[in-house]
């Protein structure tokens, strides 16, 4: 039964269709977009990457966000760096989205249903989250920091920040939330006694992102190990790697139940 749903998984991902052009109705010029209403959610409801989902439920600035994200055109923005930034949230606002709407990756089946089969809006074209993080995000931007900045609503992805990424402060920030993610012992362990990595699923599911970048998982690692004396021991010795499980449950308080009318 795994197989099959993990199939089904990158059957309809292949399948699906992305937007590359986008036509907003009644759009916000992109200079004028902005990601404040986001921050002003993330910095009130999220602590220690602790999500209070019922909070935000009554939260009105989400909603109000992501109907600016469906106003704008994220082709007109500038530069690099606000593209990124603006998928990057969106990703995030996205994810919570559908948790509030009971859409949870704990199970396999529930991760289809969360990743692939829950749709959103953006520029007035749709897409789900594994289109935008694997067609858009890896693809597009072959940025491997995005893999710590993206936040899937769950305890083993990188801890959501109560704040935003911003086009001006984006590299910074990317550094930052790769550098605390490597660095956590409850995502990455290195027993040097034993030359055993740890690492986080993460580094196994999106490995050729690593090392195109650094010619190896453990090489793209050592680059943001807080310990200088692991970092030379990473490079010089022969560490046999191990993944660790992948903890799927919610990252935070469950949103409320609601009744299926009240569900968008």
């Amino acid at each position: 039964m795994r197989w099959i749903l993990l199939s089904l998984v990158f059957l309809a991902g292949g399948c699906s269709t992305v937007p590359t052009t986008f036509t907003p109705a009644e759009p916000i010029p992109a200079g004028e977009f902005s990601h404040r209403l986001l921050s002003r959610v993330l910095e009130t409801h999220v602590s220690q990457g602790v999500v209070d989902y019922p909070a935000i439920q009554l939260d009105d600035r989400l909603p109000a966000y992501l109907a600016q994200v469906d106003r704008v055109d994220p082709n007109a923005l500038a530069t690099r760096n606000e593209r990124l930034a603006f998928w990057i949230n969106a990703y995030n606002a996205f994810a919570v989205k559908g948790i509030l709407d009971h859409y949870s990756p704990t199970s396999y089946v529930g991760r289809y249903r969360y990743f692939i089969g829950r749709d959103y809006r953006v520029g007035g074209a749709a897409i789900n989250l594994y289109d935008l993080e694997r067609h858009v995000l890896i693809k597009q931007f072959q940025e491997p920091l995005i893999h710590f900045a993206i936040v899937c609503a769950s305890a083993s992805c990188p801890k959501l920040q109560p704040w935003t990424y911003e086009p001006d402060r984006l590299n910074i920030q990317l550094d930052r939330v790769a550098r605390d993610f490597i660095n956590d012992p409850t995502r990455n362990r290195f027993d040097r006694k034993n030359k055993v990595a740890s690492l986080s699923m993460i580094f196994k599911w999106f490995e050729k992102d690593f090392t195109t970048s650094a010619g190896s998982v453990l090489s793209y690692i050592a680059r943001y190990v807080s310990d200088p004396e692991l970092v030379q021991d990473l490079m010089q010795s022969d560490y046999r790697i191990e993944y660790l499980d992948y903890d799927w449950s919610l990252n935070g308080t469950p949103p409320k139940e609601i009744s299926d009318a009240g569900r968008s």
